[in-house]
């Protein structure tokens, strides 16, 4: 056991010192590998979230313990991760102490003993620790510091609410695929498998538990796809007709995509840079059993792949700093910088002024993120406004009130829309 422990830190380490992806490091390190079982896979991925999840808090007691640095930092991975499993878990205390000590000595025999006393020292004022902890703010909400100020600054009472749901574990949501089945029959296949679930959207079911896709009723079959229900929302924004030619740029990897098509037969051209993640929407696809024409492009440079045929609607789903789905994605938090939301921003306005070309008059542009910085959203979509004439913003109504902006709740994750009309 103690070898899960330490492949859990040494996936820490990857992300936070050689700022790794945390999927990818988990694919190329676990994933399929021989030697690990399912459960020591899955294991490892728990202890890798939720160490990231709580890295803040973890940290700053870590500091608190230690009265001298360490002289190998895998040890500091190492007792991260065993202050998530005393924190957070219900395995038995002293076994996880013990597998650490055992994990320690494999890094280097005479540390153990540090690593034990480390460890009985937290439990005896765990209580006193965790509290002083919260004088930070990144051990108080587990987010880096110039993260809270900013929402605090955005949203002033709110954010705490926000912060609060990036450390909760996801919910898991399901996309009913209503050119197939009706809600309530598929509501009832579920209860026969006595898998509970709450409808969160005209399409969404929230499942009361996640389950693995395999038994999930019919996902084979393309009855349904997994997505959140926040997502959900941008095909029937776009509110595509019968025949119409549809752009879906930086598509991958094509949940909104299927979702445009599972809502009217239209003509779908759907673009990402990366075409290995573009493999992705022909897998979704052909599960679903629908087709689209995909290539392989950068949504701001249209001249490489279009064709010059102007499209009725355009889904600009933008790269963004991910910071509305981090409770999915938990290493965003520690990754992302103050000054990377002004290099997307640009990104983003480069985006929507390449494509805002290939739009027809009296079409319609959808502009979405997964963020809740509006730097990002609102901002981006008023510089727009302010360079371009022949647009108009169209109203739009979301959950809780919103009219484009989507924070994180029990029910979905964070996004942000923005509608545009093109007038001639």
């Amino acid at each position: 056991m103690q070898n899960v422990q330490l492949a859990a830190a040494q996936i820490i380490k990857q992300v936070m010192v050689n700022g790794r992806n945390l999927n990818q490091v988990l694919e190329k390190e676990i994933n399929g590998k021989t030697e690990w079982s399912a459960s020591q896979r899955g294991a490892i991925q728990d202890l890798s979230y939720g160490t990231l999840r709580f890295y803040g808090q973890l940290k700053e007691v870590l500091e608190l313990l230690l009265h001298n640095p360490l002289t190998d930092e895998r040890v500091g991975y190492l007792l991260l991760v065993t202050l998530y499993q005393l924190q957070y878990s219900k395995a038995q205390q002293h076994v996880v102490v013990d597998q650490a000590v055992r994990a320690a000595q494999t890094i280097q025999p005479h540390v153990g003993g540090l690593v034990n006393a480390i460890l009985r020292n937290f439990l005896r004022q765990q209580a006193e620790l965790l509290k002083q902890a919260e004088q930070s703010l990144e051990a108080k909400f587990n987010h880096p510091a110039w993260w809270v100020k900013e929402l605090q600054v955005q949203y002033g009472a709110a954010s705490e609410a926000i912060l609060q749901a990036g450390n909760t574990h996801p919910p898991m949501t399901l996309r009913v695929n209503l050119s197939k089945t009706s809600m309530a029959k598929y509501r009832a296949l579920l209860a026969d498998q006595g898998i509970a679930a709450e409808q969160v959207g005209a399409a969404a079911l929230q499942l009361a538990q996640p389950v693995n896709v395999d038994k999930v009723p019919e996902f084979f079959a393309g009855l349904v796809s997994v997505q959140d229900a926040g997502a959900q929302h941008a095909a029937p924004l776009l509110d595509v007709k019968f025949g119409m030619r549809v752009l879906d740029a930086c598509a991958a990897p094509g949940g909104k995509t299927a979702h445009i098509l599972e809502t009217a037969d239209v003509r779908l051209v759907a673009v990402d840079k990366d075409g290995k993640r573009l493999q992705r929407v022909v897998e979704n696809l052909q599960r679903l059993e629908l087709n689209a024409r995909l290539l392989e492009g950068d949504a701001a440079q249209p001249n490489d792949w279009w064709d010059g045929q102007l499209f009725d609607r355009i889904l600009a789903d933008v790269p963004c700093s991910g910071s509305g789905v981090v409770r999915r994605h938990p290493d965003i938090k520690w990754l992302r910088r103050r000054e990377d939301l002004a290099g997307f921003a640009a990104q983003q306005l480069a985006i929507l002024q390449a494509l805002w070309p290939t739009l027809k008059v009296g079409g319609r542009l959808l502009y979405a993120t997964c963020s809740v910085f509006k730097q990002e959203n609102e901002e981006v979509i008023a510089q727009f406004l302010a360079t371009t004439k022949n647009v108009q913003r169209v109203a739009v109504s979301l959950p809780e009130g919103s009219t484009g902006q989507l924070v994180p709740n029990a029910q979905h994750d964070g996004f942000f829309y923005a509608l545009l009309h093109k007038s001639a």
